[in-house]
């Protein structure tokens, strides 16, 4: 690494000045779908001019800026120009319909929201948030009133069109060039690192998705840990194809670049031979990914040549990689460096990670050992006693890299973060003598499916929204392509003729695609325990019979 940041002092944006003066003329941002390419010093000038539009249009300090994009240049300009100004960067999930962007927007107190027009269709957002606030359409940019999302007043459009109500990206670096250089740097000086800077919204078994509130500190530090063990330095260049709005893209991606001089190459969306020609033409020597997105980068090398003599290294997270997925990595890509890193957005997202120079096993039958400066201990989830190697328990983290809590709900924060500042991450784990952790299962039912957590209790919340559900359960069972998929156990109200395509069009029309139950069955009871406690392994037993 080229600098050891001071994590007590540092803020995003001094390492973002730090690398404009010490690595003026390096490769900062590439982005090969656009050939388009920028040093350290211009990417520096771009983020203060971001910085200065916000300011602009009435953005204070400690104002909640909602990202809904995926990785577009626009998306990594606000990550390292909003910390510059003093705002918070919420992001929302790409996938997100109606029903959760109302949500997120209303429960973060967002006064701005940034967005491009869609990612599968065009205009999709844009209709979208016109059903969330319907007044746009008839409000100046800035000014508007919105009866579901009253803290809501400026939109940003990034496209070239005009759209009524909304701010042009171009906008808004326009009306930026009112600000001087003299009021960011006034406002830069007060920031302090412990100030929260982004918002990651994350669900639990409770139901309603929790906003994750990440500081300076959080971030820079746990970005320093994880770029160190994969030693990037600034003659790296990584590719990043997994979504910036996840800690994964954002923190474990363009974050570890920022604080090691490496240059970013995003992937505006996952696209397997999109992926391989950016890091074939740029010569990328790290690449991030979950294991899908690998199992199809390696197939998509047999279909055609490409050239990766300076793959090095990168991350592999999101579920457990398998065994041949790691082996076709490392013999094909030659990323013979390549890491697992475990963790969850509370903590940063890194908890643990792989050494580079871990044996096979270790890299694909663990998630590593503790990050430099990072705890980590497995407990009695009972007792709350330390746990020997070798037993199974609740894996906590203790460290800077613990969030500082969850916006506005001093409870949720409570039950996740103990007296002693301790994380319990409802996952358990194993750890051996070496402090290498296994992940066995989870205390939570959460799904993981390709990368994507889904949390069960979300699903049967919206379901029970449905008029002709009475009742409805969720699960996750075994899938070979991704990890887990959604199954569905649903109790229908009396004389309900409702079908399994009647509830997946509902799912369709409200909530994100990877949400959606791939497999819905139709219950007449659940099986409970004594006490009335429905038995979720007893559903996933019957789903995965059903499937066989």
């Amino acid at each position: 690494m080229h600098q050891q940041f001071d994590t007590k002092q540092t803020r995003i944006g001094d390492i973002v000045d730090y690398n404009a003066r010490e690595l003026a003329e390096n490769m900062a941002l590439a982005y090969y779908e656009y050939g388009f390419k920028q040093t350290f010093a211009e990417f520096r000038d771009t983020c203060n001019q971001v910085a200065k539009g916000l300011m602009a249009i009435g953005v204070q300090r400690h104002d909640h800026i909602a990202m809904w994009a995926n990785n577009v240049p626009e998306w990594v300009y606000t990550q390292f120009g909003s910390p510059k100004m003093g705002a918070v960067m919420v992001t929302v999930n790409t996938n997100f319909k109606a029903f959760e962007l109302e949500y997120l927007l209303q429960q973060s107190d967002a006064n701005t929201l940034i967005l491009i027009n869609g990612v599968r269709e065009k205009n999709e957002y844009i209709e979208i948030l016109h059903q969330v606030c319907p007044e746009i359409k008839d409000c100046a940019p800035g000014e508007l009133k919105a009866e579901k999302v009253p803290c809501l007043k400026n939109i940003v459009h990034l496209g070239k069109e005009t759209i009524p109500g909304m701010y042009s990206w171009n906008d808004m670096l326009e009306l930026g060039k009112k600000v001087s250089d003299a009021e960011l740097a006034e406002r830069s000086k007060n920031l302090d690192p412990e100030d929260v800077v982004m918002m990651q919204y994350t669900s639990g078994t409770t139901g309603y998705p929790k906003g994750v509130m990440l500081t300076h500190r959080n971030l820079v530090g746990n970005a320093m840990s994880m770029a160190e063990t994969m030693a990037l330095t600034p003659e790296d260049i990584l590719c990043i194809p997994v979504p910036m709005f996840h800690c994964f893209g954002c923190v474990i991606g363009t974050m570890c670049c920022m604080v090691s001089g490496a240059a970013m190459a995003p992937v505006t969306a996952f696209k397997p031979d999109l992926v391989m020609e950016a890091v074939s033409s740029l010569k990328c020597t790290a690449l991030h990914g979950v294991p899908t997105m690998f199992i199809a980068e390696l197939e998509e090398m047999e279909k055609k040549t490409y050239e990766t003599p300076h793959l090095r290294t990168g991350v592999m997270a999101g579920s457990t990689c398998p065994i041949e997925v790691m082996n076709g990595v490392i013999e094909k890509m030659g990323a013979k460096e390549l890491t697992i890193v475990y963790g969850q957005t509370e903590s940063s997202p890194g908890i643990t990670q792989t050494r580079r120079d871990d044996p096979m096993n270790i890299r694909t039958e663990t998630v590593g050992r503790a990050l430099p400066n990072v705890e980590v201990k497995i407990v009695d989830q009972i007792t709350g006693d330390t746990l020997p190697p070798g037993k199974t328990g609740e894996l906590c983290s203790h460290g800077y890299h613990i969030m500082k809590g969850y916006y506005k709900m001093p409870e949720k924060t409570a039950e996740a973060i103990d007296n002693e500042g301790w994380l319990h991450t409802g996952d358990l784990a194993s750890m051996d003598e070496q402090g290498n952790c296994t992940i066995q299962g989870r205390l939570k039912d959460m799904i993981i499916r390709g990368g994507e957590n889904i949390y069960p209790r979300e699903i049967e919340e919206f379901l029970y929204t449905h008029p002709q559900i009475k009742d409805a359960q969720v699960v996750g069972i075994p899938s070979r392509k991704y990890g887990e998929e959604v199954a569905a156990f649903v109790q229908l109200k009396d004389n309900s003729s409702t079908r399994e395509e009647d509830v997946r069009n509902f799912c369709k029309e409200n909530i994100a695609y990877y949400k959606i139950p791939k497999f819905i069955y139709f219950i007449d009871e659940f099986p409970t325990t004594a006490s009335g406690k429905i038995q979720k392994f007893k559903l996933r037993e019957m789903a995965v019979h059903n499937m066989n």
